[in-house]
């Protein structure tokens, strides 16, 4: 786990959330975790018997964007791998993905994940250099 500045973090979620998506931020809970808690996570409350890169729990209420994240380490980092991107960079494309999820853009269906992928894009357009701490 890279050494995050959580309040450049905090505040970029509330400026895509904001300013991207017209939402407000609630409580956002991030579980970060290996693949064994992941598949346990996804095989106990979602019933699928594989490994994922985030899982999203959505508690949102009709004024604020709610829910908790559980990520998968060992998994952003193989996609990282996979895609030929740095860690960091996959790192934040998956934290972002689960605040799309809260506010309201699905990656599943017919023309879905492409949508997605324009929203992450643009969100990691506005990600601050301090996310990271050095």
């Amino acid at each position: 786990m890279p050494p995050l500045n959580e309040e450049a973090v905090r505040d970029w979620i509330v400026a895509v959330a904001g300013q991207q998506h017209q939402q407000r931020v609630g409580c956002l809970t991030y579980v970060f975790c290996d693949d064994d808690y992941i598949l346990q996570t996804n095989r106990q409350f979602l019933g699928h018997d594989y490994y994922t890169d985030i899982i999203t729990f959505d508690y949102t209420n009709s004024r604020h964007i709610a829910g908790d994240m559980v990520i998968s380490l060992d998994t952003v980092r193989s996609n990282a791998e996979a895609l030929g991107t740095a860690y960091e960079t996959e790192l934040m494309r998956v934290i972002i993905h689960g605040v799309l999820h809260l506010c309201g853009i699905n990656d599943k269906g017919p023309g879905e994940r492409e949508i997605m992928e324009q929203h992450e894009n643009s969100a990691l357009a506005i990600l601050p250099d301090n996310v990271f701490k050095k």
